[in-house]
Order: structure tokens, then C-alpha cells, then sequence
């Protein structure tokens, strides 16, 4: 019933963020870098927003390891999952590395973190060390390991980027990738490593990516109803909830302007439609989606599911300092990172 994610300016709330947050469409903030400068800012912030919101409310981040960490100061540095293989012991730091991500968002008010990184790392150099592995068992036994250890702390796991985003060299920031190979081989390869998961209920939630495969539609994953109601709902079972990828990106603006994106989006299977870095346009979807209850009746539920799972097992703060596995987590994870 609340479709939106967006962003905001800086590491306190202004006026205007705090009415566009109480919106009745908004149902998520994701949060950047620049959102952030010490652990109890942030505390602070994510208590903002809740109290913001007239409604439970997603408070999203990038939080991956690797280059992908928008939380630094104050926050365990967590390695490219890219580098996880090499190590001696490589589920157990997997698991290692779930677990320091999702209990210190957890404790600093952060509901989910848009991890792990499914796709197989071929040609594409955004994805790259992001990627657990250019093997798809690989990528499996160690994504589960991951997620073992995000769930462990309540933090349901969001797998992207759906089908595969390893296998196409341009960045779907700045070009609009186009993957050329047959359905067959994306099917066994890139693909199967979602089923696989899918299959065995370890994704509460699924990023598609803004890349358009031709032998399966002339549409971009997350805008295409065959990738996401015939392919992933239908075929391979999938219940839980399906994310955009960032509305602002390259690859997105085929699809018109803000509002035609989310419209069509959201249409096309989506339950929470993201915009980042564009809170003008952020604004003019608010004003424009349909957000009467006849309306409303028409957006999915699934995300607001996320936030309940979550608050039943967050730590406070200095509690998830003292306990053991999360300590013993942090030292595995250093011990990797010197």
C-alpha cells in the first residue's frame, strides 16, 4: 500500500523530508553515504524517520562489503564478497560477513540492507568483486552461508540483480545494457542461481536488473511482466517481495519520465519502486500516483511484512556490542580484512 522508496539530503531530516516521509504512498528511505558521519547520527536519523512516517516504514541502505559500504566510521569494513573464496576458510567468513552486516544495521536502525550480490562475475565491471564468485555453485554455497548469517539476526536477505547482471560489460547507471544470449543459457546460468535460493525460501526480497534480454523481451527485467509475473512468480515459485533498482538510473529512462517509470514498474510486478537521487521527481510521483484508498488497495503489502520481521529481533546498540557471536564475527571478518 505504500510503494514508494526514496531518499534524503543529509544526516538530519529538514521540514519538507519529514511531510514527504509521512506520505501515505511513501513505505521506504534508502540511505547513502552522504547520510551518515558517526553511529549514533545514525541512530538518531532512523529514529527520525520512523517517527516521520504514518505508517511502518522500510529504512533501507547499499551496505555489501567491498566498495559497496556506506556506513564507514564506526562500522566493521566487511571484504569484497569477490575475495571470499581465497580464504582458508570461506562459508564460515561468509557467514561472518552476514552477520556483521546485518546486526550493526540492525542496531543502528536500519532495516535491510540490498544484499548479497547474485550475479556471476563475468564481463561487467560494475559488478565485478561485488560478485561472490564467476562459478554459479559457488556463488551458491556461499550466498547461503551469507545469508545464514543475516537471518540469524532477522535481516531477510534481497538478492540482485534478477536474472543476472554479470554477463553484459555496459553499466546500467550511465547505458542501457543489452544481453544478447539465448534464454537456455541465462536460464542455466545465471538464473539458476535465484531458483536455487528461491526454492529453498532464502530470499524474502529480489532486485531486478535494468537489462534488457532480447530472446526473452524487449523489456528490461524490472519492466517486463515475463521476467517478473510469468518467469519469477509463475515458473519459479517466487512469493516474496520485488524492489526496483534505482528509477534514476540510465537504464530506466526508456521507460518515460518519474511517473511513467514507477507506473510502469510497478505494473509490471513491482512492490516498491525506488527513486534516488532525484527528490523533485521523487515529489511529482507522490503528487501523482493514485494514492486514494481505492488506490492503495491496488499496491502490494509484501514490503510492509519486511519491517515487522525485523523489529522483533533488533539489539539495542551497546546489547549487540557485548554479544558473543557478534563479536566473534567482527574478529573473524578483520582477520580476513588485514
Amino acid at each position: 500500500m505504500h510503494p514508494i522508496m526514496l531518499d534524503v539530503a543529509g544526516c538530519e531530516l529538514n521540514a519538507q523530508e519529514q511531510e514527504v516521509i509521512g506520505h501515505p504512498l511513501t513505505g521506504g528511505v534508502i540511505l547513502f553515504a552522504r547520510n551518515y558521519y558517526d553511529p549514533q547520527q545514525l541512530r538518531h536519523l532512523t529514529a527520525q524517520i520512523k517517527a516521520s512516517a504514518s505508517h511502518p516504514i522500510l529504512i533501507s541502505v547499499d551496505q555489501e562489503g567491498g566498495r559497496v559500504q556506506r556506513f564507514i566510521e564506526g562500522f566493521t569494513s566487511v571484504p569484497a564478497m569477490g575475495n571470499i573464496a581465497s580464504n582458508a576458510e570461506p562459508e564460515p567468513l561468509a557467514m561472518a560477513c552476514g552477520t556483521v552486516i546485518a546486526a550493526e544495521c540492525l542496531g543502528h536502525g536500519v532495516d535491510i540492507s540490498f544484499a548479497p550480490v547474485l550475479d556471476i562475475n563475468g564481463i561487467s565491471e560494475v559488478i565485478g568483486q561485488r560478485s561472490f564468485s564467476a562459478s554459479e555453485t559457488q556463488i551458491d554455497m556461499l550466498a547461503r552461508a551469507f545469508i545464514q548469517g543475516m537471518t540469524q539476526w532477522g535481516m531477510p536477505a534481497i538478492g540482485k540483480h534478477f536474472p543476472g547482471h554479470g554477463n553484459v560489460q555496459a553499466d546500467s547507471h550511465i547505458a542501457m545494457p543489452i544481453d544478447e544470449r539465448s534464454e537456455s543459457e541465462i536460464f542455466e546460468h545465471d538464473m539458476a542461481v535465484f531458483a536455487r535460493l528461491i526454492k529453498d525460501d532464502l530470499l524474502a526480497g529480489i532486485m531486478p536488473a535494468h537489462v534488457i534480454y532480447p530472446d526473452v523481451d524487449d523489456q528490461p527485467a524490472g519492466f517486463s511482466t515475463i521476467w517478473l509475473q510469468q518467469i519469477l512468480r509463475q515458473k519459479l515459485g517466487y512469493q516474496g517481495v520485488i524492489f526496483s533498482d534505482d528509477l534514476s538510473m540510465h537504464a530506466a529512462t526508456q521507460a518515460g519520465d518519474m511517473l511513467s517509470r514507477v507506473e510502469h514498474a510497478l505494473a509490471a510486478g513491482v512492490d516498491m519502486a525506488l527513486i534516488c537521487n532525484a527528490p523533485d521527481e521523487a515529489i511529482k510521483v507522490l503528487d501523482n500516483l493514485g494514492h486514494t484508498v481505492q488506490h492503495q488497495t491496488q499496491y502490494s503489502t509484501r514490503p510492509q511484512g519486511l519491517v515487522s520481521i525485523n523489529r522483533q529481533t533488533v539489539l539495542h546498540y551497546q546489547q549487540l556490542l557485548g554479544h558473543p557471536n557478534y563479536k566473534l564475527a567482527v574478529e573473524r571478518v578483520k582477520r580476513a580484512c588485514d
